[in-house]
């Protein structure tokens, strides 16, 4: 554990103890006046099981006042049964001990001499309480799924093209690697970044603004993850935080322009995970080759690339093109230049009108300077790159001139440490070093779409602490550029609609067991109400 993380965990306990006092301060006498001992309110976790009992609701209510994201929308629900269960049941009451943060009960505690209402009904009194009630523990429900367990994501670009479509809606598992807990303390449920039409949807420390603290976020939690039953396997496709969403060198722009997201709100990509921790990577002509061998990519992987065909003024007509499933491509310089697989442009060479067809690759010793690690001692192009080593957790690198422009980042930013170079020497946290241990594993993220794809050549890394989750089911696909409900409803791809991510062979549907299944569900709750009006 870093420096950082024990200060983040004492601060997170400072933070709680005062919460504990200011209860403590609030609700004493309430209380009492509930038949409790005062000591009772004083009390950490303890407390909150007593304040279950006087407010009558169950003891499984308190592990949702712990868990973060949903706790914020539990609080106003407990402040003001609090309220009620000492007769303030008024429209006026409820509103106040929202608006005032649950500081409403430090006047019921003090400014009146309320009685406890042991006995008290716990319907709603009114139709729209009712209905706001219903909202509230709905909203809590499908944001502990959203959280821990199950997340609606989209394919917004064709890195993975031919694997996954732009225009997938998948589900995330949240639960293989294991769930990651929400940092950012302050945020509205079931959204990611941004509320539409109203913008930020998160409080984050305004004063992380700079590249050398922007990890310093007070009003975050520490990284914490709960645990998982799956490591990352080599191939995986997966989705994490894009770890340069809040950079603007990039691309070796060292302007310090830099624009600050907390951890868990950065932008979400998802690509496949060719390399793995202690894997040394290496792109020989577009293919990737790990630990010397080359990569053998599940069946349903369909890798691409640029290929310029040459038909000498000829046209395919938009038949040939659909035929031989190409999805994306242009004309340059009066020839065509397609996105294929390997096995496409074997099949469109075959054609009669083809002349040429050539693989586009950028050869090797071109340096690149959008490329990782942007340091001209690395000339690498996107088709012929590396080798590259994949720190492991534990494993130790010396520190030199070579393995600096890999690691710097990981060692300042991604494991939170004040490093500093000042000619030949290394200062980590103020000691002189010559090797550095990598506190947890990285991965190395790509898209099938090789020549079309922002990912790990142009980054660098992905720590685990930046991984979501696991696709596993696309539950819709259709085509985003279509216009109209009309035409979107058209172009619905029904042979992709709940098909699984993984796995091996033909996607096998299995809309129709679930056409099956909602039709037996629905005809078997309509009997049953049936039978209980009876």
């Amino acid at each position: 554990m870093t420096n950082f993380e024990i200060m983040a965990f004492t601060e997170l306990f400072i933070f709680f103890l005062i919460i504990q006092v200011i209860h403590f301060l609030a609700t004493w006498k309430l209380y009492i006046k509930a038949g409790k001992k005062a000591w009772e309110a004083a009390i950490p976790i303890y407390n909150a099981f007593v304040f279950m009992q006087i407010i009558s609701r169950s003891k499984w209510w308190v592990l949702l006042l712990f868990i973060p994201i949903v706790n914020l929308l539990m609080f106003p629900i407990i402040w003001i049964e609090m309220c009620r269960s000492f007769g303030f049941n008024s429209r006026k009451d409820s509103v106040l001990a929202v608006v005032t943060l649950g500081f409403y009960l430090f006047y019921i505690n003090y400014a009146t001499d309320c009685a406890y209402k042991e006995n008290r009904s716990l319907e709603p009194q009114s139709s729209l309480g009712e209905w706001i009630s219903s909202i509230a523990f709905a909203i809590i429900a499908a944001t502990l799924v959203h959280t821990y367990f199950m997340q609606p994501y989209t394919i917004p670009t064709s890195s993975l093209e031919k694997t996954l479509y732009v225009g997938d809606y998948l589900f995330v598992s949240k639960f293989h690697y294991g769930a990651r807990v929400p940092m950012t303390a302050i945020a509205a449920p079931m959204v990611h970044d941004t509320i539409p039409f109203l913008g930020k949807s998160y409080i984050s420390d305004s004063d992380a603004k700079t590249y050398k603290n922007s990890w310093k976020n007070k009003l975050s939690l520490p990284y914490m993850r709960l645990p998982g039953f799956q490591n990352i396997q080599r191939n995986d496709i997966v989705v994490f935080s894009w770890p340069s969403d809040s950079l603007k060198t990039m691309y070796s722009d060292n302007s310090g322009k830099f624009t600050y997201k907390p951890l868990d709100k950065r932008t979400n990509y998802v690509k496949r995970c060719v390399a793995i921790p202690g894997d040394s990577l290496e792109i020989r002509d577009g293919y990737i080759f790990i630990n010397g061998k080359r990569t053998v990519l599940p069946d349903r992987a369909k890798t691409q690339y640029l290929f310029t065909v040459d038909t000498e003024g000829k046209s395919f007509n938009q038949n040939t093109i659909a035929r031989y499933n190409v999805r994306e491509g242009n004309i340059q310089n009066g020839k065509y230049v397609f996105n294929l697989t390997d096995n496409e442009a074997l099949n469109i060479s075959k054609n009669p009108i083809v002349k040429s067809i050539v693989k586009n690759i950028d050869p090797k010793g071109i340096y690149d300077k959008k490329l990782f690690p942007h340091n001209a001692q690395f000339p690498w192009s996107q088709d012929n790159y590396g080798p590259i080593y994949m720190p492991k957790k534990g494993e130790t690198v010396a520190l030199n001139s070579t393995s600096i422009p890999f690691y710097e980042q990981i060692i300042r930013r991604y494991e939170n440490n004040n490093f500093t170079i000042q000619g030949n020497n290394y200062y980590l946290n103020g000691k002189k070093v010559t090797s550095y241990t990598f506190k947890q594993d990285y991965y190395w993220m790509m898209g099938d779409n090789r020549q079309n794809s922002l990912d790990a050549r142009y980054w660098g890394y992905v720590p685990f602490d930046h991984v979501v989750g696991k696709p596993v089911f696309i539950w819709l696909s259709w085509d985003p550029n279509s216009q109209g409900i009309f035409a979107k409803l058209k172009s619905i791809r029904w042979d992709r609609m709940f098909t699984t991510v993984g796995g091996n062979g033909k996607l096998v549907s299995y809309f129709n067991y679930f056409l099956v299944g909602l039709v037996l569900y629905i005809g078997f709750s309509y009997f049953r109400k049936k039978k209980k009006k009876a």
